[in-house]
């Protein structure tokens, strides 16, 4: 079997492993990490579900070859916050009840994570151009702009 040897960081801890050059950074983490909380959408690069943070940018984890990834800092969505202790936009998109079915929640928040690491917002649509990247099913986009303006204006 051909593997490659990669070292990162996920959610805070060193990793070091062996992996089939193939594997995506998405199917790494649903099936050899069991981080579920990254969602399998379209598997295109297409739907945001599977956004994550590498290097405090948002991307696409489908679309990422893990062997890529060597030295990245990564962060999912079970990495932002512990149960006890949400995030200031975990906090904020339960209070401008922006989810409704929660599939795309995941990567709206890591987006905005990424939003608010940007610096600058300049206008309305900018804002909206940031998070178009995650399609929300259930077209919850009035209450997840809300949330990402009221992050970006709160941090």
């Amino acid at each position: 079997m051909n593997t490659n040897l990669v070292h990162f960081t996920l959610n805070g801890e060193p990793v070091e492993v062996a992996i089939e050059p193939w594997t995506t950074l998405l199917d790494y983490l649903r099936y050899h990490q069991k981080l579920v909380g990254t969602k399998k959408g379209c598997d295109h690069g297409q739907c945001g579900a599977c956004t994550v943070l590498i290097d405090g940018n948002s991307v696409n984890s489908c679309l990422c070859l893990l062997v890529s990834l060597d030295g990245a800092e990564i962060t999912t969505i079970e990495g932002v916050a512990t149960a006890d202790n949400l995030s200031l936009e975990q906090q904020i998109f339960i209070e401008e009840d922006a989810y409704q079915c929660g599939f795309c929640t995941p990567g709206q928040i890591c987006s905005t994570i990424a939003m608010r690491n940007r610096g600058e917002i300049n206008s309305e649509e900018e804002l909206k151009d940031w998070m178009s990247g995650n399609l929300c099913r259930c077209a919850a986009y009035k209450n997840i702009t809300k949330a990402a303006r009221r992050i970006y204006e709160e941090s």
